[in-house]
């Protein structure tokens, strides 16, 4: 029988957290496939394992302490061990994310960057020769103003759209700004429209992640494998 999605997801989750270690303050993430990482802790918590953790959303938080994992945030952490999270693409070879998705772009970036190690958990169907194939980049903007940036955005060649909820409202992320998605076709160089957003005034953060990834666990029909940056400078 084939696995499905969620079966290869949770595969991925728990090779993944074989990397956590005793004591560890880890960044947790967000999404399908982190929720099966935020579960999985739960068990080794409750077998004894003694960790801390810091949520790039609220509804992490939330899985989190119900799960009794203890929680904290980076008043007490300025630097964490290894942050385990998902993507929504992967490009094979450089191991570069697109992320955010799923609402939380900004927090897990700021988790991301201050972790020793990012371990990243996909499916096969999240890797892509260019980033962009199918997904949009998501930019977390500022309200103030987002009509102007959405423009500004364009400019740097890609098609803008607001994001909605499921209800037909705009979709405001935990730290109250709103998220355009931005359809730029496959991307020849990341790093350059990562700088080129960041430059870009209204916007808060991108979902593009570049020179990130520590460790990529995929799961296929056929198995896990374990996919690492080509150069060990890359973090």
């Amino acid at each position: 029988m084939t696995p499905n999605r969620d079966e290869l997801k949770r595969a991925a989750a728990m090779r993944a957290i074989e990397e956590v270690e005793d004591g560890m303050v880890l960044g947790l993430g967000t999404g399908s496939t982190a929720f099966f990482v935020v579960e999985g802790l739960g068990r080794r918590v409750a077998a004894g394992l003694r960790v801390v953790g810091i949520p790039t959303s609220e509804r992490t938080a939330a899985q989190a302490r119900g799960l009794g994992i203890p929680i904290a945030t980076f008043a007490e952490y300025q630097t964490l061990d290894l942050t385990i999270d998902g993507a929504d693409e992967v490009e094979l070879g450089n191991l570069d994310l697109i992320k955010g998705l799923g609402g939380a772009l900004l927090r897990e970036k700021i988790v991301a960057a201050a972790s020793r190690r990012l371990v990243i958990v996909v499916d096969q169907e999240k890797l892509v020769e260019r980033l962009g194939e199918h997904t949009p980049v998501p930019v977390e903007v500022t309200q103030f103003g987002w009509q102007a940036t959405a423009v500004a955005l364009a400019k740097l060649g890609c098609i803008t759209e607001r994001r909605y909820t499921a209800g037909e409202q705009p979709y405001v992320t935990d730290s109250g700004n709103y998220i355009l998605d931005c359809r730029f076709g496959p991307l020849t160089d990341p790093g350059e429209v990562e700088n080129k957003i960041a430059m870009t005034v209204g916007t808060v953060e991108s979902g593009l992640f570049v020179g990130r990834s520590s460790m990529v666990v995929v799961a296929s029909t056929t198995g896990l494998e374990v996919l690492t940056p080509p150069s060990a400078a890359r973090r």
